[in-house]
């Protein structure tokens, strides 16, 4: 395990400390990568976000699609708790807080605007960390590819009509087409650019090994754009963090409990079905955790920079990581509960 993934948590603290700081200090210059937009996508947000996402698409390999049928209690489990489930606990646990229990610590507007930001989250789920997730809890390489694999073909054609009918029911105008615009910009052009990369460096002679080579020198980029996506994202956010501090704690709280509800409802259901320990862990791991980069990415499109939607989705930056983890011990600890 590299030290990015060792020490990921303090990575990502440390580059959000240095967003808000930058942020406050630089507020000048955020406002000018703020206004650098086409198509209401900001472009130097679509650039990390590709750097970010891109070699994680690499590492995808369809062909092993036929393998699932060897054993796909797994895939079946995250593909109803990803598309069936998460979506719409998010979004309840959304209305639930910020249209009920948060209703008068928020305007009804900014209420709409988060609600909006937990939906996106809960219908990214995780591309590119579950492969961190996964290594950590020792999970099975080639089973945790075959799910991803699976879940971004879900997602290319799934994405935009399940967050656009749960924004609708929230009473939010969507506008599709920049909704269809994200999900082909950071998306379906990622994994195409992906497969053909593949289809390049493997040509056919499976040359596992020309890839792996490719990945590696593609790494440092990758923890680049991770990095400095978040150090703007919460450039681009600092003063509401700093004047707003409450509303981060008010966002956070349905987070938190939509991660640790999501995980637990997996949890069990991979222990009904008897799963081996090294496919149940990223199995339940994927479902819990989020594509935010997607979702920081389609908020601010949708709702611009400075929006709820936006806070929202970055606030979920901000627990992933610790809560992520604190599941992975979780998993790690009970072991014991699988078969082997």
């Amino acid at each position: 395990m590299g030290i990015f993934e060792r020490y990921l948590s303090i990575w990502v603290a440390v580059s959000i400390a240095t967003g808000v700081g930058l942020g406050l200090v630089y507020p000048t210059v955020f406002e000018s990568i703020a206004a650098l937009t086409f198509a209401k996508v900001n472009l130097v947000v679509a650039v990390l976000i590709w750097v970010m996402i891109y070699p994680m698409m690499v590492q995808i390999d369809f062909s092993t699609i036929k393998e699932v049928g060897k054993n796909p209690k797994g895939l079946v489990l995250t593909v109803v708790i990803n598309w069936l489930i998460k979506p719409f606990t998010m979004a309840a646990l959304g209305w639930l807080f910020f249209e009920g229990i948060f209703a008068s610590y928020v305007s009804p507007q900014t209420a709409q605007e988060y609600i909006a930001g937990m939906i996106l989250l809960g219908v990214a789920p995780c591309t590119a960390m579950v492969f961190v997730w996964s290594q950590l809890t020792k999970g099975d390489a080639n089973y945790t590819l075959v799910q991803v694999s699976v879940n971004d073909v879900i997602m290319i054609f799934a994405f935009a009509p399940i967050a656009g009918l749960l924004l609708g029911v929230s009473n939010i105008h969507v506008p599709w087409d920049t909704l269809l615009i994200s999900v082909l910009l950071y998306v379906l052009l990622p994994l195409v650019a992906g497969i053909v990369t593949r289809k390049k460096l493997n040509g056919s002679n499976k040359n596992e090994a020309a890839i792996d080579s490719f990945l590696a020198r593609l790494k440092p980029y990758s923890v680049i754009g991770l990095l400095a996506t978040v150090v703007l994202l919460f450039g681009f956010q600092a003063n509401t963090i700093i004047s707003q501090p409450m509303n981060i704690v008010l966002i956070a709280i349905p987070l938190i409990l939509q991660t640790y509800g999501i995980f637990f409802i997996a949890y069990f259901a991979a222990l009904k079905l008897k799963l081996r320990h090294n496919i149940a862990a990223p199995a339940c791991l994927i479902g819990t955790s989020n594509f935010f980069e997607l979702a920081v990415a389609v908020a601010i499109s949708l709702f611009g920079l400075h929006s709820g939607a936006a806070l929202a989705t970055v606030v979920g930056v901000l627990v992933e990581v610790p809560v992520m983890l604190s599941l992975v011990a979780i998993v790690n600890k009970t072991k014991h509960w699988f078969n082997p």
